[in-house]
C-alpha cells in the first residue's frame, strides 16, 4: 500500500497525470563501490552582491540576531544542512583580495572597490579571523582561494604561514595579536582562481609555470599542510586538465572545473529564472546533464596521466545562471531559485555519486542570495529555497558508500525532436546502514513508476521525501516562505516488490526498509 501525503498541490500533479512510465532502476547492494565524499556537497561564499554583507554577515551591532556578527537565521540553517566545506572569498574576487586589508581592527582596514562585482565599496569587515569564526559556528572546514592573479608569490606564502603556523613567527605572532592563539586549520588552498578568465587569461602552459613557483613557496607545518587545488578549465576543455595533470602534479591534491547551467546556453542571454516556457525547462535539464560527458572526459585525462588516482577532480563552481532579475544591480548576480533548481541540483548529485571515485569536492555557486542559493535574504527576513531542500534530502550520501545502480527502460523526456533521460537514479549504503535511493523525474508532465530491483537486501518498504509542484517556476517567497518543500513519502513492497510513485517534475529521496 502507498502512503504518499505531499501537498495538495503535489496530489494534484499525481492526478492529473494521464498514466505511469513503466521504468527498472536495478542496484547491487552487494557490491560497495566508492565512497562519496562529504564535500561532494560544499558550499562557495564570495564577496558578491549580498552573499556575504547582508546575507551572511550583519556585524555584531546589527539588530537582527548575530553571533560574531554572522546572522543567526542563515547559520541556523546552514547548520541543519550539515555543510562540509565553505569556499571563500572567491572566485573572481580572490584574485583582487589582499589578505592584510581584511585583519586587524575592522573600524581600520582600507575601503577598496569590488571592480569585478557591481563596483561597490568593500570594507574588508569580512576577513581572515571572521571567515574562520563562520567556519566554526558551522562546525565546517575551510577551502581558501590565494591571490595569484594580483598578488605575488610571497604575499600567499605569508597569508598560509599566518594561518597555519604554531610557532613564535612574526606572522604566527600577529595572528595571536589580533584575537586567534591557535592556528586555523585550512582543509584546502587553492592556487589563484579561473586563471583562463578573470584569474589572468592565461594559458594552461604558462599557469602551470606560475602554479609551480607558488606552490614552492606555501609552507606549514607538517600536520597542517592542507590539499592543494590548482585552477583547471571549464565546459568543454580538457586541456587545463591535461596540461596541469601532466606539469603541475607535484602535491597537486585536486584540479579544479567549473561549469554552468544555462537555459539557451548563450551568456548574452541567458534566460529568465522566473516565467519561462517549457522549451528552457527541458533545454535547461540538457544542459544541465551534459555535466556527465564533461567529466568523464576530463577524468579520461586525469586516468591517462594519473593512474594511481591520487589527484581528485574537484568540481568547485557549479550551477544554473539565469538573467538577473530585473531591477537589481547586475553585478550582484541575483535570482529566483525554483522547483527547476532542485532538480538540477539533484541531477548534478546523482552525476558526481557515479564519478564517486575521482569528484571528491564540488562547490555550488553560491551558497546565499548569489546565483543557485540556498538561503535569500531582504533585510532581516530570509527563506528557504528549494535547492536548500535538496540539498537537505540528499544528507544521507554524504560520505555514503556508493553502491552500483542502472536505469533500465527509461521513457526517454523530449522536446523539439531532442530527448534526454526521463529518471535519473542513484543509491549508497548510509553511513546509518541503510540503503538510500534518489530518483529524479525530468518530465514536467509525465509521472513513472520506477520499478526497484535490489540485490542483496530484502525490502520491506521504502521511507522518505518527495519534493514537486504544479508550476514549473514554483518558488517561495516572503509572502510565501513555505509554497514549495519536501512532502513525506513512503511506499510498501507487494509481494516482494518495490515501486515508487514518482510524481512529474520531481526529487525523491528515500530510504530502503528492510
Amino acid at each position: 500500500m502507498n502512503v504518499f501525503k505531499p501537498t495538495i498541490l503535489a496530489l494534484s500533479v499525481l492526478a492529473s497525470a494521464s498514466a505511469f512510465a513503466q521504468v527498472n532502476v536495478s542496484i547491487d547492494a552487494t557490491k560497495p563501490g566508492p565512497v562519496i565524499n562529504k564535500n561532494v556537497y560544499g558550499q562557495f561564499a564570495e564577496h558578491l552582491g549580498t552573499g556575504i554583507y547582508e546575507g551572511l554577515w550583519v556585524g555584531p551591532d546589527s539588530k537582527i540576531p548575530n553571533t560574531r556578527g554572522w546572522r543567526n537565521d542563515v547559520v541556523g540553517a546552514l547548520k541543519e544542512l550539515k555543510v562540509p566545506l565553505v569556499r571563500w572569498p572567491g572566485g573572481c574576487f580572490a584574485d583582487e583580495y589582499h589578505w592584510r586589508d581584511g585583519i586587524g581592527p575592522r573600524n581600520k582596514r582600507p575601503v577598496k572597490v569590488n571592480t569585478h562585482w557591481g563596483g561597490v565599496a568593500e570594507d574588508n569587515a569580512v576577513g581572515t579571523h571572521e571567515f574562520f569564526d563562520l567556519v566554526d559556528i558551522l562546525g565546517t572546514e575551510a577551502y581558501v582561494n590565494g591571490n595569484l592573479g594580483s598578488g605575488t608569490p610571497q604575499e600567499m606564502a605569508e597569508w598560509l604561514e599566518y594561518m597555519t603556523s604554531d610557532t613564535k613567527s612574526t606572522l604566527a605572532e600577529q595572528r595571536r595579536k589580533n584575537g586567534r592563539k591557535e592556528p586555523f586549520k585550512v582543509a584546502f588552498f587553492g592556487i589563484g582562481n579561473e586563471a583562463w578568465g578573470c584569474g589572468g587569461n592565461m594559458k594552461p602552459e604558462y599557469y602551470a609555470q606560475l602554479y609551480n613557483h607558488y606552490a614552492t613557496f606555501l609552507k606549514t607545518p607538517p600536520n597542517a599542510r592542507p590539499k592543494i587545488v590548482a585552477s583547471g578549465g571549464n565546459d568543454n576543455d580538457t586541456k587545463w586538465t591535461d596540461v596541469l595533470s601532466r606539469d603541475a602534479a607535484r602535491g597537486t591534491d585536486g584540479i579544479s572545473f567549473h561549469y554552468y547551467t544555462l537555459p539557451t546556453g548563450n551568456w548574452d542571454k541567458k534566460g529568465a529564472a522566473i516565467g519561462f516556457p517549457e522549451s528552457e525547462w527541458f533545454s535547461t535539464m540538457r544542459q544541465t546533464l551534459r555535466m556527465d560527458e564533461l567529466i568523464r572526459n576530463n577524468l579520461a585525462v586525469l586516468d591517462k596521466n594519473d593512474p594511481k588516482k591520487k589527484i581528485g577532480f574537484y568540481v568547485d563552481e557549479w550551477g544554473t545562471w539565469y538573467d538577473v532579475e530585473p531591477g537589481t544591480n547586475p553585478g550582484f548576480l541575483f535570482q529566483r531559485n525554483t522547483l527547476r533548481d532542485a532538480v538540477v541540483a539533484a541531477l548534478n548529485f546523482n552525476i558526481f555519486h557515479a564519478h564517486a571515485e575521482r569528484v571528491r569536492m564540488t562547490n555550488i555557486a553560491q551558497m546565499v542570495n548569489v546565483l543557485q542559493a540556498m538561503i535569500i535574504t531582504d533585510k532581516e527576513k530570509m527563506l528557504l529555497t528549494p535547492t536548500y531542500h535538496a540539498y537537505k534530502m540528499y544528507i544521507p550520501f554524504q560520505d555514503a558508500t556508493s553502491l552500483p545502480t542502472a536505469v533500465n527502460n527509461d521513457v526517454a523526456y523530449s522536446s523539439d525532436n531532442q530527448s534526454i533521460p526521463g529518471i535519473s537514479a542513484s543509491s549508497a549504503r548510509g553511513k546509518d546502514g541503510k540503503v538510500w535511493v534518489a530518483l529524479v523525474n525530468t518530465n514536467p508532465h509525465q509521472a513513472s513508476d520506477v520499478n526497484i530491483d535490489l540485490k542483496g537486501q530484502a525490502a520491506l518498504g521504502a521511507t522518505g521525501q518527495v519534493l514537486t509542484a504544479e508550476a514549473m517556476d514554483a518558488h517561495n517567497t516572503f509572502e510565501q516562505p513555505q509554497a514549495i518543500k519536501p512532502a513525506p513519502y513512503s511506499v510498501k513492497a507487494v509481494n516482494g516488490k518495490l515501486t515508487l510513485k514518482v510524481p512529474a517534475k520531481s526529487v525523491v529521496v528515500v530510504s530502503v526498509d528492510a
